[in-house]
């Protein structure tokens, strides 16, 4: 319903209201100013959700399998299966905790909507709280009041509303009373005051048409209720990677109990071999290791002003490839100023521009005052306000025996009415062609994006707007951060396209998009109007080419957002305003602004930039591309150590003897001896050109490359634990008794996976990178080693996990094969580093 197309008396009799008496409280007819709230999911829900990937699933089988079969056998021993259902239990745990960020965005909403009001009710003015207005109410507005609801104008004397976070609009918006015969966004609407806005200057008089989920907020509050969650980048691969492995688990446990039955061997001996290789297959402790890598980069990027409220959320910015960003109080200062000025005679211009201003009583005031300076002695004796449809204002202003006349306005109103100029040589007649020169003059300074302000005066005792004599033109704007052009900088050279999307004007935003760098010759600029009479399809195709879309909606931004990931982009999204909200929450990662920003942005986001600093972007995509490259390190770090693991028991089976490993013992090597090296490699620093190497934001957490060296490390890890069962059954067991034999490949097992975990480090030597150069893997190394020696020489933990104390002998057997894949790898990068050079050499 277009309240801003009805003329007065129609949208009377269709409130049923009176501008002059008001009404009486109609809120139970009405349902009052409120906000809608989406329902949360529960702990239980959370936690259930995420025992639900295929990975756990396995796990649980696994554990189910070999609860029963050592039932089966009347074998009240029950740790094994316990160990694997706490260790399930104590991802899912760390899973809600990581995930447990409550949905406060329409909470924030109702926050915003909910200041006082004045308003008339029954013929007297009353202030009640925003929740209980309706539609009818007759509110009186001022400079400073919040916008509670949105409303229709009826009266307005000097009437500005700061519409920025609703809109993008970063100039205060004038307003009046009029009727508009088109449909127009909701920045176009000046006969209209929405919610979540403020006034800047000026009072007036005008009737609420619509309230809670029926206004512009509301509406916003809409399509955040109704976007769903999804998931990040990185959870979507290692939710695949996740169902690979397991789907591999089942295959292999499957294919070795159908060998093992065709070898007549006993099923119940099957079915625990089989939860061996399950457990053997799955890197169980990858999800709080990944958890706890992006813990610390949350508290890294913390120290650089930016706070992550979602942890997955930190890899997604370094995977972004484009970067949606509002312009108001993101690229730009979120400040008006004066940043250019004409004048013959600047120096008094400056004092005729000040004598003219109305104290700061908006920022377009304030920044002329914090231009111009200060002028002692002058008292204003009269003034004719600001109107919209006038578009000037003038005043009599008086110092001791001298009175003048101070005018400013809109540079083609005030240029008429003025006969002179001022020059530093003193007035002179205003011909024609000089008023022409002028007037051009202020079209280059608007076509700038600047908001263009005529000052005039004139020598007169009474308050008279004719025969004026010009002084000069102010030009403002809101700035662009300092810092915005060498971040938008960086972006490109890191392959990340950046966009502007905003509410304000498409000349103002064109304008801002090349100073900072966002738009260059080849880049296309699209309008909301253009946007509407656009297929997806072909917003989709036009996409890439597109720097700056200006005058949008917050449907469109929204619209814009889902169009970008439909094509495959990973797509960030800041900003600061209501009008952001929608984008914000439907973006892979949503940034808002911490200091400037509305808690409705806020709460709708990822990420917080405590700044305001669209530069501490590049900081965290740097820090994002960082934590990506070190979990693809850990990842292949646990999944060589797996493969090991796998092969170390499947070909224990292929050749019959008995199992080289039991599921405890392979559980403490995945969950402690793993996971501490894995977290290590997270804290790898970057390496130098993070920024420029190539980065593929849809590709696969793994290439192919990645995995043919999991299959040949986790071999030689594998052949290495294989060739210590056999010597240690050899020379230390006897009766056919296998524990000394398992206790040797447990030892070798996890020792030699600690040492390959400085393999990761680089693709190059790291002995020539610096061997203890991370300190964290160095220290987990030696935890690994302590807490496994630990493990063998304490009776008790001893018996729980099948293992015995060995000779020397067997401890010295057992360091010789461990530094093994440390001695192989080395060689072998030193080898493809030879041939390497000898190419480049040839070319």
């Amino acid at each position: 319903m277009n309240y801003y197309q009805k003329t007065l008396d129609n949208l009377k009799r269709e409130l049923k209201t009176d501008f002059d008496k008001g009404i009486a409280s109609r809120r139970a007819k009405n349902g009052g100013n409120i906000i809608s709230t989406k329902k949360k999911a529960g702990i239980l829900h959370q936690l259930l959700s995420q025992m639900s990937d295929f990975m756990t699933v396995v796990l649980l089988v696994a554990a189910a399998v070999s609860y029963f079969s050592t039932h089966m056998r009347g074998d009240n021993d029950i740790f094994e299966p316990l160990l694997i259902v706490a260790i399930v239990l104590l991802n899912a745990i760390l899973g809600v905790l990581q995930q447990r960020r409550a949905e406060k965005a329409i909470d924030a909403l109702k926050k915003l909507a909910d200041p006082q009001a004045t308003v008339m009710r029954d013929g007297k003015v009353q202030k009640i709280s925003a929740e209980n207005l309706t539609v009818g109410d007759i509110v009186l507005v001022k400079a400073g009041d919040k916008i509670a609801a949105d409303m229709r104008i009826v009266e307005s004397v000097g009437l500005e509303a700061d519409e920025s976070s609703l809109t993008g609009e970063s100039l205060p918006v004038q307003k009046e009373e009029c009727t508009l015969s088109e449909a127009v966004t909701a920045g176009e609407r000046k006969n209209m005051l929405h919610s979540a806005t403020s006034v800047t200057s000026g009072h007036g008089k005008a009737v609420v048409c619509a309230v809670g989920m029926d206004t512009e907020m509301g509406k916003i509050a809409g399509f955040i209720m109704n976007e769903e969650e999804e998931q990040t980048p990185l959870q979507k691969k290692l939710a695949k990677l996740g169902k690979t492995l397991g789907i591999a688990a089942l295959v292999i446990c499957g294919a070795i109990f159908l060998v093992g039955i065709a070898k007549r061997l006993e099923p119940l001996d099957m079915f625990i071999t089989a939860v061996s290789l399950a457990v053997a297959a799955i890197p169980e402790g990858l999800p709080a290791t990944v958890t706890v890598m992006l813990a610390i980069g949350v508290e890294r990027m913390a120290k650089k002003k930016a706070i992550v409220k979602r942890l997955s959320a930190v890899e997604t910015l370094g995977a972004a490839n484009v970067i949606c960003t509002d312009k108001t109080g993101t690229l730009t200062e979120n400040r008006m100023t004066v940043s250019e000025f004409y004048a013959d005679d600047a120096v008094f211009m400056r004092e005729i521009a000040f004598l003219a201003s109305d104290g700061g009583t908006s920022p377009t005031e304030r920044a002329i005052l914090d231009w111009s300076g200060t002028s002692t002695g002058w008292q204003r004796k009269e003034e004719n306000p600001f109107d919209s449809k006038r578009k000037m204002m003038s005043a009599l202003v008086k110092k001791g025996t001298e009175c003048r006349v101070v005018s400013k306005g809109a540079a083609e109103i005030l240029v008429a009415l003025c006969s002179k100029k001022h020059t530093s040589l003193g007035n002179k007649e205003l011909s024609g062609e000089e008023r022409g020169r002028l007037l051009r003059r202020a079209e280059t300074m608007a076509a700038k994006g600047l908001r263009v302000l005529a000052v005039a005066y004139k020598e007169a005792n009474t308050l008279n707007e004719k025969d004026l004599c010009f002084c000069g033109f102010v030009g403002i704007s809101d700035p662009p951060r300092k810092e915005a052009k060498t971040a938008v900088s960086e972006c490109k050279r890191a392959g990340i396209q950046v966009v502007m999307i905003t509410g304000d004007h498409i000349v103002t935003a064109s304008s801002i998009a090349r100073e900072v760098g966002i738009l260059d010759g080849d880049g296309k600029v699209i309008s909301g109007k253009e946007l509407d009479r656009m297929s997806d399809s072909a917003l989709a195709k036009i996409l890439p080419e597109v720097r700056v879309f200006a005058r949008v909606t917050p449907e469109q931004k929204l619209r814009i957002i889902k169009t970008f990931k439909s094509i495959g982009a990973i797509a960030a999204m800041t900003g600061d305003g209501v009008n952001d909200a929608p984008a914000l929450k439907a973006a892979d990662i949503g940034c808002s602004m911490g200091n400037n920003g509305t808690d409705v942005a806020k709460e709708a986001s990822d990420m917080v930039l405590a700044d305001d600093n669209f530069a501490t972007i590049v900081a965290a995509v740097k820090e994002g591309r960082r934590i990506f490259a070190n979990i693809r390190k850990s990842v292949l770090f646990l999944l060589s150590s797996n493969i090991g693991e796998l092969l170390c028991v499947f070909l224990g089976l292929l050749f019959g003897w008995a199992a080289p490993l039991t599921a405890p013992q392979l559980l403490w090597i995945n969950l402690v001896t793993d996971s501490l090296p894995a977290i290590a490699l997270g804290l790898d620093p970057a390496d130098k050109d993070i920024m420029t190497k190539k980065h593929q934001a849809g590709g696969h957490l793994l290439t192919a490359s990645n995995w043919a060296a999991i299959v040949t490390e986790g071999a030689l890890i594998g052949a290495l634990a294989l060739v210590a069962y056999t010597v240690g059954t050899i020379m230390f067991d006897i009766g056919g008794a296998h524990t000394a034999g398992r206790t040797m490949a447990f030892i070798v097992l996890a020792s030699s996976q600690l040492v390959h975990s400085f393999n990761l480090r680089t693709e190059k030597s790291v002995i020539k990178d610096g061997l203890f150069k991370n300190k964290a893997l160095v220290w987990s190394f030696v935890a690994g080693i302590i807490l496994t020696v630990l493990l063998v020489n304490i009776p008790s933990a001893a018996e729980l996990f099948g293992v015995c104390m060995l000779e020397p002998v067997g401890w010295w057997i057992c360091a010789g094969l461990a530094v093994m894949p440390l001695i192989i790898v080395e060689s072998a990068k030193a080898v493809e580093q030879y041939f390497v050079r000898k190419t480049i050499k040839k070319e």
